[in-house]
């Protein structure tokens, strides 16, 4: 502008004009005085007046000449004359400002004010012409401007007051327009300036040769300011006298300031900051860290200087411009200025010293750029202070020093309200009574603390910096500072700290989250590689700005809460505790949205514990977070946040019950407490989104508060003013109770607001509710208050709200209140299931989208609670449970679909021990359920319909119960088989669904009885629990669940496809067989006194044992009648003889069971299965089969049910046919692989064998088989036998013989015996006996039409007859088990008895004869030596004769042994060679000796005619061998008929016993049969037809016998004869010495009638050696004796001859 008009030519033109007047004022003035300079100004005219009249540009050639033009101005200063000089000043001012004044002339105006200063003359004048000149053109450089500044600042120290001044303001000015002329040339060279080099350091200090000049004189100028302060002597600014530091250090903080480009831009003038200016700033600052206010003795020797004020305010200042402009170029120097800052915080550095520290600090506070550039510098640095930190703790230590320290009396000016005292700590206040204000005025705001009363002065406007201390410039004594003042600014530090922080990462933080978005939506799109590469790159910038904002926030949050808290429990003004809470809960909530979890939590804890009374805290707070009572340390101090300060100085509003287990007095709200819980209402519902875990403090705080107020939960869940239930009710103040509602609906619009929050913080409200009702739920655990159901109620209220988005929430909000409704406390479990319960309701009742018709996970997920309560035992929720579900049922119980399996697993799941009640409302249920429900549901539901009745059934509450749900699986079966067909097409599609989901996923289709058709499967599951039902504890439910399983798969059965009964046997039969088998083997035999009530249990059913022994054979019976009537689908299956071992097995061990209901059963189903006839009863027995009785079976066997599915032809006859060996055509439906008849015969072995092996001990408990088991048993063999004949070998048939042996010698239980036989005097049969000999003689008609290689089994079959015909002698015995003869058994005690097996014995004596007849001359039984066996047997009784048990006994063995022995001899004599029967022939003499001499007595009873009949018996036994074995002498063995002999001579002269009457020994001499022994001994001694020489002999024998015999006799007899003397001898001795006699004169006679050739020498001598005995014997006294005497004598005669020569000349 200037510029413009001054070159206009109007301008130009009074300019001139101008210069001449002033040059002719000039003239006159020196016109007297001064000639010389008169001259020069009138040549000045005259030059003047040709540069106009020559120039076209005047200005120009103005400049030029300039130096001409004002040398006569200049000689006119020169004169020193005042007038002049002004005057003359004046006119040059005038060329200056119109620029026409070269440089040259410049330095010569220069040098004449510098002539003018020195003289003192027009001062003011010459300031002014200095400044016109530097300020209006930029001719006056290096050395010439030094001296103009030089000027201005000598004129500064003069002794006029004005002048020092105008000079300052000057000098100021001065220094400015050298700044702004480098500023100006930077401008001018920006474009086409290279980057200068890098100034390496300057060692030179007059000169830089890298600067232009303008830059240059900047340069020297600030390079002599530093030096002028530092009080060396300047480089540039030549003549300098005197120079004050404030005034040095005013100018540099104005240079700073004002030119910060500078210094940054030019790396010269950085080098001057770093070199020149922070060292300074350190040395000046040395006194003020020195001093110590209070320490008289100085630690040095030297004293310390102390801070002075005017110099230390300007450092700061200088700091302050530092700190704010160079940071970036002087890092360390800050550091180490910022680290002063603190220190001058200390309580030992003054008051104004510390007051001025807040202030510099406060300017750094309010520039949130510059704290994070802190942070980032040395926070953030490894090894580097901790600047921020230290500065935001300094701030806090200092405000808590301010509460305890008092001012100490070592500063100057102590004239401050000193004597505060205090703590430190969060408190609450509030404006109240008790304050130090001047009555009658509105009490000034304050803080209050434990007696130290600060006032809160209005020092700035938020955010700005308004220091009172750095500015007072002209005071060189330290200020006095108003009580509060310090207080006041570090307060506001923190606010606009806080305010400043949270703007600034707030407003990045939203940028960098919209900058993000547009990424995000283009991700669907493709994403560009440069996008790609800008989005990575704004990643990593995001990355780096957020771990600054983490530590920033890291850095200075302990302080900043300590320090507030403390505030905040202090402050008595309801603006100022406002300002702390905004700033706490600013800062909350920028900690949340940078997730800085412990940051955010301390300080909502802090708005918490503020909220709530005091000590009240501690309890709440520290129990719910543990973590928050910390000790954070600031500076070194240990600062502990403690909880608010007891001394109360504030208004109550509200007394109320604290929420504790403990019972404890009232707590107290304060108007503060209202105030803070206003807060957190607020924090809550504008910060939701951030709060994350910390929802917890909020919640726990907010629910002492409500508990407090006396706010109770009502329907829905939000909370209505209610007075407490127990305890002083509570008291409110007006002012709150108009509040309440306001808080009750700031409470419920808080839970209502839950719906605008994002899913992760709806989480995190949810866990804090559940965790905060968690410790409701332990606090109500210990005792009987009432519980505070603050958050059931507002976890419901949040359910409902959000029930859009239900989904996410759903699992930890039900998953808690669950846990709610365990809880042992009523009230608490209530609301906690109604809660559920409602929540379930309305989920499945609101309009969700898309319905849940189309989202069945949905639907399952709401009913899933519902569900879960099953598992909670407490009666009262499953009422409220089971109620959910009836309304459930009865709203939605159409469209439930895919839920029904929940609804019904809820159902299902009342257990035994839930009462009776319970069960029966779930049963009601249940019944409604298939009643209406069975065709609305899914048919894959069926099957859980089945598994939900069954286990009703199993329920063991109410029998009643079971016993229907029984009646309602038939039902069940029946709507199966009504709807079977829409049932079987719905579950065959679903099927094929999930196979094909299966294949999919590639896992194997997984549900029970798979691979069978499903609609097989729903009934295989109806089985299958009907299966279960037979295993129940109680008899009832078995027996009724067996009879319902059997009749249906008869009933039904025959829907299943052909393939489903494989798995009908596997899975559900053969299971159940061994559950039941498992069971009944280890059942109780306890004795059941009763069945419950009065019902009294029959002796058959009184032990567990006998009730489970009812459902074994129940269920054997019903499968062996399913084999049976469905063996046409059976058998085609793969494995039936599997299956057919299986049950088999099973038979098998019922029949060993030691239960003999259930044995007999067994063999019953064996004998059904195996398509055993019934027999006909005994009416209808056929005559023909009279010798051998027919077995009779006991009862029906084919227990009644559904009609056989195929009818049996066998006719009376084929039946019969059957037992008596022939070839039957077996019915249609018999069983024709030979494989399952071998099974069954080894079954049949096992069962036998097993069950006739005898005990091995004595021992009471072992179980004996009864009759009727082992009758059966026996029966079955011969239909077995029938068709497996043919494999049928001799291994097998010892293996029947052990069995039918062992049946037979099984004793009898002594009660049974009267059952089992008649009458015991009565020889019978029992039908066991019958049933073996039938057995056996099966077996012997099929050898005998069988094959001939079937014949080796003859023998077997006589040995086993033949054992049995021992028994009639000897009784079997069983192992070691005492039996008693059945005649003395007592019937009423339990004994075993032997049975009578005479007539057993006897029969198969009948039996052994009749075979031999037949088979005598067989092969096998001439080998096997069947004969002598025979004949050893029968010796057993023959020996023992009158011995046996019976007498019909021995009888019938002798005429057995005779007639087997008239058929049997032939045959021996026949083999005589082969000597196949030679070891028979001793045997068969032993048996003849055994017999006729018997060792046994006659009993004394027996009959003279009995006597002779037995006696006959003999004799015939003496014929028989004189007509079938002497005569065959030659094919019989030497030794054998030397025992004949021998035993014939025997009985000729028998000696019988001495026990005999007189009277009967006639008769018992059994003469008849010496009679005939004699005969036949003598038939055979003279035999004349010796054909042999074995015959002769023979005779030879007999006689050499019989002759030793008489000499024995007679000489024993003649011997007695001679002892007794006159005493005669016993008749018996007489009798048998007549016999001797008479058989002597027999032999005589005999002797005479043979041919003397067939008599050799040695009888003969025998004979007549008897002669002289004879002789001796005439002297007896017996009559009788002597005419037998007489007789035996006479034949001698016929030896008396003459004496042979031939023998005389022997002797001779």
């Amino acid at each position: 502008m200037r510029k413009m008009s001054t070159s206009s030519p109007e301008a130009v033109k009074k300019l001139l004009e101008n210069m001449q007047s002033d040059l002719r004022s000039l003239s006159l003035e020196c016109r007297k005085k001064f000639p010389p300079v008169k001259e020069a100004a009138e040549s000045g005219i005259v030059k003047v007046k040709t540069i106009a009249a020559r120039n076209a540009d005047i200005l120009a050639a103005l400049k030029e000449n300039s130096s001409e033009v004002v040398q006569p101005l200049l000689m006119g200063c020169g004169t020193k004359e005042p007038k002049i000089a002004q005057l003359c000043l004046s006119a040059i001012q005038r060329l200056m400002s119109h620029e026409v004044v070269s440089e040259g002339a410049a330095g010569n105006i220069i040098n004449m004010l510098w002539q003018l200063m020195e003289n003192g003359l027009e001062e003011l004048k010459l300031l002014q012409t200095v400044l016109v000149l530097l300020t209006t053109n930029t001719v006056v450089h290096d050395d010439v401007l030094a001296k103009a500044i030089v000027l201005c600042f000598r004129l500064h120290f003069t002794k006029d007051n004005i002048t020092n001044n105008t000079a300052a303001a000057t000098v100021r000015q001065v220094v400015t327009v050298v700044f702004e002329r480098m500023d100006a040339e930077d401008e001018q060279y920006k474009d086409n300036d290279s980057h200068p080099p890098i100034v390496q350091g300057n060692s030179n200090r007059r000169t830089i040769s890298t600067l232009r000049p303008c830059a240059k004189d900047a340069y020297m100028l600030f390079q002599d300011l530093c030096q002028l302060v530092n009080a060396d002597a300047p480089y540039w600014l030549v003549g300098m006298t005197e120079m004050t530091r404030t005034f040095g250090l005013e100018l540099l903080e104005s240079v700073l300031n004002d030119f910060p480009r500078v210094f940054l831009q030019h790396q010269e003038f950085s080098f001057l900051l770093k070199e020149r200016v922070c060292p300074l700033v350190i040395k000046l600052f040395s006194p003020n860290i020195k001093f110590r206010q209070g320490t008289n003795t100085p630690s040095s020797p030297t004293p310390v200087e102390k801070p002075y004020f005017p110099i230390c305010m300007r450092l700061l200042r200088v700091v302050s411009v530092l700190i704010k402009h160079f940071y970036s170029l002087l890092v360390t120097e800050c550091e180490i200025f910022l680290s002063l800052l603190v220190k001058f915080l200390d309580g030992d550095k003054p008051q104004w010293l510390r007051a001025v520290a807040v202030e510099c600090i406060h300017r750094l506070c309010i520039q949130p750029q510059l704290l994070r550039s802190f942070c980032q510098s040395y926070d953030m640095k490894p090894h580097s202070t901790k600047v921020f930190r230290d500065i935001v703790n300094a701030l806090g230590s200092f405000i808590q020093s301010l509460f305890i320290t008092p001012s100490t009396g070592n500063n100057p000016i102590s004239n401050t309200q000193t004597g505060t005292s205090g703590g430190s700590g969060p408190s609450t206040a509030q404006n109240g009574a008790g304050m130090s204000a001047t009555v009658g005025l509105t009490p000034q705001p304050a803080f209050e603390y434990r007696g130290t009363w600060i006032p809160i002065l209005n020092t700035s406007v938020q955010g700005t910096s308004k220091a009172a201390y750095l500015e007072l410039l002209d005071k060189v004594e330290p200020p006095t500072i108003p009580d509060g003042y310090a207080m006041s600014v570090a307060f506001g530090c923190l606010l606009d700290l806080v305010r400043g922080i949270t703007a600034m990462i707030e407003a990045e933080l939203d940028s960098e989250e919209i900058a993000s978005q547009p990424v995000i939506a283009k991700q669907a799109a493709e994403v560009q590689p440069s996008e790609q590469q800008e989005k990575l790159a704004a990643s990593e910038k995001g990355a780096v700005s957020r771990a600054v904002w983490e530590e920033m926030v890291g850095a200075c949050w302990c302080g900043l809460l300590a320090a507030l808290s403390l505030l905040l429990d202090a402050s008595t003004d309801e603006t100022a505790s406002e300002n702390i809470l905004k700033a706490e809960m600013t800062m909350a909530s920028l900690c949340g949205k940078l997730s800085l979890i412990t940051p955010r939590d301390a300080f909502i804890t802090a708005i918490c514990k503020a909220s709530l009374p005091p000590h009240y805290a501690l309890t709440v707070l520290n129990s719910s977070s543990s973590g928050f009572h910390k000790t954070y340390s600031i500076q070194g101090q240990s600062v502990q946040m403690i909880s608010p300060s007891s001394d109360s100085h504030q208004q109550v509003v509200a007394v109320g019950q604290p929420l504790t287990s403990q019972h404890q007095g009232t707590v107290m709200l304060t108007a503060k407490n209202i105030q803070c819980m206003r807060t957190l209402l607020n924090l809550a519902h504008c910060h939701g989104s951030v709060l994350g875990t910390s929802w917890q403090l909020v919640l726990a705080t907010l629910q002492h508060l409500v508990w407090i107020l006396g706010l109770k939960p009502a329907s829905g869940g939000a909370l209505k003013p209610g007075r407490a239930v127990e305890g002083p009710s509570t008291v409110l103040t007006t002012a709150v109770m108009s509040d309440l509602p306001v808080i009750s609906n700031i409470l419920s619009r808080l839970f209502e607001s839950s719906q605008y929050l994002d899913d992760v913080s709806l989480h995190h409200l949810i866990n804090a509710l559940c965790s905060l009702s968690t410790e409701a739920m332990d606090m109500a655990f210990w005792n009987n208050k009432e519980p505070s159901l603050f958050a059931v109620a507002k976890l419901l209220e949040t359910g409902l709200v959000n029930m859009h988005r239900i989904e996410i929430l759903w699992r930890p909000l039900t998953g808690h209140l669950l846990e709610v409704c365990q809880h042992p406390n009523a009230r608490m479990r209530e609301m906690g299931a109604e809660a559920v319960t409602a929540l379930i309701k309305a989920g499945l009742s609101f309009k969700h989208d898309p319905p849940l018709s189309q989202n069945q996970r949905l639907q399952l997920l709401l009913l899933n609670p519902l569900k879960e309560l099953s598992n909670i035992v407490h009666p009262d929720i499953r009422q409220k449970q089971l109620e959910c579900v009836l309304q459930i049922l009865q709203n939605e119980g159409d469209s439930l679909g895919p839920g029904w399996p929940l609804v019904l697993g809820v159902i299902e799941a009342i257990r035994n021990d839930q009462g009776e009640s319970l069960i029966r409302t779930a049963f009601q249920c249940l019944q409604l359920v298939v009643t209406d429900f069975l065709p609305t549901m899914p048919s894959t539901c069926l099957q859980i319909v089945v598994d939900v009745a069954g286990s009703f059934g199993l329920q063991n509450q109410e029998l009643n119960i079971s016993l229907t749900s029984i009646g309602l699986l038939w039902n069940i079966s029946d709507y199966f088989f009504q709807r079977g067909e829409i049932i079987e097409k719905e579950l065959d599609k679903e099927e094929a669904l999930l196979q094909k989901q299966a294949e999919e996923k590639g896992v194997p289709l997984n549900r029970p009885f798979h691979p069978a058709p499903p609609f097989d499967c729903l009934w295989l599951c109806l089985y299958s629990k009907l299966g279960e039902l037979c295993v129940d504890p109680r008899p009832a439910v078995r027996k009724s669940g067996g009879q319902t399983l059997f009749s249906t798969v008869g009933a039904h059965g025959t829907l299943l496809q052909h393939p489903t009964w494989h798995t009908v046997l596997w899975k559900v039969l053969f299971p159940l067989l061994d559950r039941v088998r498992e069971s009944s083997t280890t059942a109780d035999k306890e004795k059941i006194e009763s069945g419950g009530g009065n019902i009294l249990i029959h002796h058959s059913r009184d032990t567990a044992e006998k009730q489970w022994a009812e459902t074994w054979v129940l269920t054997l019976a019903g499968v062996a009648r399913i084999f049976n009537t469905r063996r046409y689908l059976l058998q085609p299956l793969g494995d039936f003889s599997k299956a057919w071992d299986v049950l088999l097995n099973h038979i098998q061990s019922a029949a060993l069971s030691k239960n003999s209901e259930v044995s007999l059963a067994a063999l019953k189903s064996c004998q059904e299965i195996l398509q055993i006839v019934t027999p006909v009863k005994e009416c209808d027995k056929p005559e023909g089969l009279s010798g051998v009785n027919m077995p009779v079976f006991v009862g029906p066997l084919i227990p009644p049910g559904p009609p056989r599915a195929l009818s049996r032809t066998d006719s009376l006859g084929e039946r019969l046919g059957r037992y008596n060996g022939a070839e039957v055509n077996a019915a249609a439906d018999e069983i024709e692989d030979s494989a399952l008849w071998w099974a069954a015969w080894s079954t049949w072995y096992k069962i036998g064998s097993e069950s006739t092996k005898p005990p091995t001990t004595c021992d009471k408990l072992f179980f004996i088989p009864s009759q009727p088991f082992l009758t059966a048993l026996v029966q079955i063999f011969p239909a077995l036998y029938q068709h497996i004949k043919l494999g049928f070998s001799m291994e097998d048939l010892k293996k029947l013989g052990v069995i039918l042996h062992g049946a037979v010698s099984v004793p009898i239980s002594s009660d049974a015996s009267p059952f089992i036989l008649p009458s015991y005097t009565e020889a019978v049969l029992t039908s066991l006996q019958e049933a073996v000999l039938i057995a056996l003689d099966v077996l012997q008609k099929a050898i005998c039409v069988g094959p001939e290689d079937m014949q080796i089994m003859y023998p077997a079959i006589f040995d086993q007859l033949l054992s049995f015909v021992e028994f009639s002698c000897k009784a079997p015995t069983y192992g070691k088990l005492e039996t008693k003869n059945i005649a003395n058994a007592k019937f009423n005690q339990a004994e075993w008895v032997a049975l009578n097996y005479v007539p057993f014995a006897e029969k198969s004596l009948e039996v052994v004869v009749d075979l031999y007849q037949k088979t005598a001359c067989h092969k096998a039984v001439v080998n096997e030596k069947v004969l002598q066996k025979i004949i050893k047997t029968l010796r057993i009784p023959l020996n023992l004769k009158y011995a046996c048990p019976s007498e019909t006994t021995w009888k019938m063995a002798v005429s057995s042994l005779l007639k087997v022995l008239s058929i049997g001899l032939p045959v021996a004599r026949q083999h005589a060679s082969s000597r196949k029967f030679d070891t028979m022939w001793p045997e068969l003499a032993n048996t003849f000796e055994d017999f006729l001499f018997t060792k046994s007595t006659p009993p004394d009873n027996l009959s003279i005619q009995e006597f002779e009949k037995n006696e006959n018996i003999d004799v015939e036994v003496v014929q028989l061998i004189s007509t079938d074995i002497l005569p065959y002498a030659n094919f019989i063995p030497k030794e054998f008929v030397g025992q004949i002999m021998t035993m014939l001579n025997k009985g000729s002269i028998h000696s019988q016993s001495t026990s005999f009457t007189e009277a009967e020994i006639d008769i018992r001499m059994r003469e008849e049969f010496s009679k005939v022994c004699f005969e036949t001994l003598l038939q055979f001694s003279f035999s004349n037809k010796v054909s042999t020489p074995q015959e002769g002999y023979i005779s030879r024998m007999a006689l050499s016998v019989l002759l030793k015999r008489s000499q024995d006799v007679l000489h024993r007899y003649i011997e007695d004869e001679r002892l007794s003397g006159r005493c005669p001898l016993p008749r018996q001795r007489v009798t048998e010495i007549v016999f001797v006699l008479k058989a002597i004169s027999t032999l005589m006679d005999s002797l005479k009638k043979t041919k003397p050739e067939n008599v050799d020498t040695n009888t003969w001598s025998q004979v007549i050696a008897l002669y002289p005995t004879l002789v001796e014997c005439i002297t007896c006294t017996s009559s009788e004796v002597c005419s037998a005497l007489k007789e035996a004598l006479v034949p001698f005669k016929d030896f008396l001859q003459p004496p042979v020569a031939k023998v005389q000349n022997g002797e001779s």
